[in-house]
């Protein structure tokens, strides 16, 4: 499976999914149809998935469009979107499994940043590593804000997240890692993972290169979102329960 990240609107990516055997090709999170459809183009390939992690207008807004080239490809998306994301015909509950070619994604239910999240995880398979697309839900160095869900939602969410195997790579929807590790050093300053990875990071965004995707091992060391229950991130939020350690560092980072 290729995997292909497009730029659109001023920090989304949209991911394509290309199967060069049969020519097949699924998109997650379509905010605009138009660099999709000259992918597919330049591939040669039909579309015959869009798989949706939520509801919002930058993760959908090229449904539509897409479907009207590609009348025959499958809308999915969670069972609590009902109603709130273009085309839809396929209504996923955590436990689902979704195939694409010959890879199979397993679906979890990660509310928080809407109420209806989900998230879709290939499985490594030979020298492929793990591939998760979730949205808006884990950020590289930050998470979703939670407009629709709880801070206990969040942390049960990102605590499904966190257990995947570290090579996992994680294909999360928007360039916003050197504004999130900005604040995660100014929390965490002790810890030189993150120094590291700030520095390689800057290195990176002033060549205007992309950090996306990250991989789940380094985020477990330097993602803030991720540590609610190390002392480092305790210490910073005056907390010590994993919900409101959470909630007070989510705070933090609102105010930042």
């Amino acid at each position: 499976m290729q995997i292909y990240r497009m730029p659109v609107l001023s920090n989304n990516y949209v991911f394509l999914l290309h199967n060069p055997q049969t020519q097949i090709a699924a998109v997650v999170d379509p905010a605009e149809a138009e660099p999709v459809l000259q992918k597919l183009g330049e591939l040669g390939a039909t579309l015959v998935a869009i798989f949706n992690t939520h509801h919002h207008r930058d993760h959908v807004g090229g449904n539509t469009q897409l479907l009207r080239q590609f009348p025959n490809a499958i809308v999915y998306g969670g069972s609590h979107d009902r109603g709130r994301i273009p085309g839809q015909q396929v209504f996923l509950q955590g436990g689902d499994r979704v195939s694409f070619g010959e890879r199979q994604a397993e679906v979890f239910f990660v509310p928080g940043h809407t109420r209806a999240h989900i998230a879709y995880y290939f499985p490594p398979t030979g020298s492929e590593p793990g591939e998760l697309f979730c949205g808006d839900t884990l950020f590289s160095a930050g998470c979703g804000r939670l407009f629709e869900g709880t801070p206990e939602q969040m942390v049960r969410s990102l605590s499904q997240l966190r257990a995947l195997p570290d090579t996992t790579r994680v294909w999360c929807a928007h360039e916003y890692t050197l504004s999130n590790l900005k604040f995660a050093i100014a929390i965490d300053p002790e810890n030189q993972d993150l120094q590291a990875r700030f520095s390689e990071v800057q290195t990176l965004r002033r060549q205007n290169q992309a950090t996306i995707p990250t991989v789940l091992g380094v985020e477990k060391r330097t993602n803030p979102f991720l540590r609610w229950d190390t002392s480092p991130i305790q210490q910073a939020t005056h907390q010590r329960d994993p919900v409101t350690t959470f909630a007070a560092l989510r705070q933090k980072k609102d105010n930042f």
